[in-house]
């Protein structure tokens, strides 16, 4: 159950902030963000090496895109397509909306149900492929100005006892800073051992591997506003996430 974290800020210098823990069996093999497809020469991802697509990125124009599974749906199935492509696909659009709508449009029933996160400085999507609800299929929703929680269910759903638990700790957390580099507020929320009693230690935020799963890296990337005279940030950690162990990545 991966975890993305988004806030929103339209007008700000950086309008766009993400955060995120890939939560993934151990033995899957996976190579850290960087320009890894020759044909996608402008997106910078994690490589999942068994698929070979990506679970979170960020291209030359500013889009982020991160995949994440719905509940229950963990694991590639054998007449389905690898979730993973979904990411690299939205990041061949130079904009946002554009992805989304392109992303809306593809056959629902190819992959296992999914949550898609399509963000630029301007706007920000969850794409849903559900089988909760019907009619079942791709539903397409505008992330509002804030602080969005995204996991295996519905944005900032309190069903969720991960989000329940953090996303009030999220809002009441100092933004990240990138001009000063001061992410220490996300990544020590990103690094939290700490669960609800009644649901147990996977709904963490960082799952400790028992070394069949658990939370494998973590990703802290901003965006800035058009004409800001900054670029984008990505940071990386290719551990359980610990406030220390984060990396520049080079854009």
């Amino acid at each position: 159950m991966c975890t993305l974290v988004i806030l929103s800020r339209p007008g700000h210098r950086w309008p766009l902030i993400v955060g995120a823990n890939r939560d993934e069996m151990a033995d899957r093999p996976w190579v850290p963000p960087g320009r890894h497809w020759p044909n996608r020469d402008q997106v910078v991802a994690g490589q999942d090496l068994e698929a070979g697509g990506s679970w979170l990125g960020i291209n030359d124009f500013g889009v982020i895109a991160g995949i994440m599974n719905r509940r229950g749906s963990l694991g590639p199935e054998a007449d389905k397509r690898s979730r993973g492509e979904l990411v690299l696909e939205a990041l061949d659009h130079a904009d946002a909306a554009v992805a989304a709508r392109a992303l809306g449009a593809i056959d629902p029933g190819a992959y296992r149900p999914f949550n898609l996160f399509i963000g630029d400085n301007r706007d920000a999507f969850w794409l849903r492929n559900s089988t909760d609800d019907a009619p079942s299929g791709i539903t397409i929703h505008e992330i509002p100005p804030g602080v969005s929680m995204i996991t295996a269910v519905d944005r900032n759903d309190v069903a969720s006892s991960r989000i329940r638990s953090y996303l009030p700790r999220f809002e009441a957390a100092p933004a990240p800073e990138p001009d000063h580099g001061d992410w220490s507020a996300w990544q020590g929320l990103l690094a939290s051992r700490e669960f609800d009693a009644d649901a147990g230690p996977r709904d963490a935020l960082c799952i400790v591997t028992d070394g069949t799963y658990g939370t494998l890296s973590s990703s802290l990337i901003a965006v800035p506003a058009t004409g800001a005279g900054a670029t984008a940030k990505y940071l990386f950690c290719p551990r359980s996430p610990d406030p220390g162990g984060y990396q520049e990545v080079e854009l």
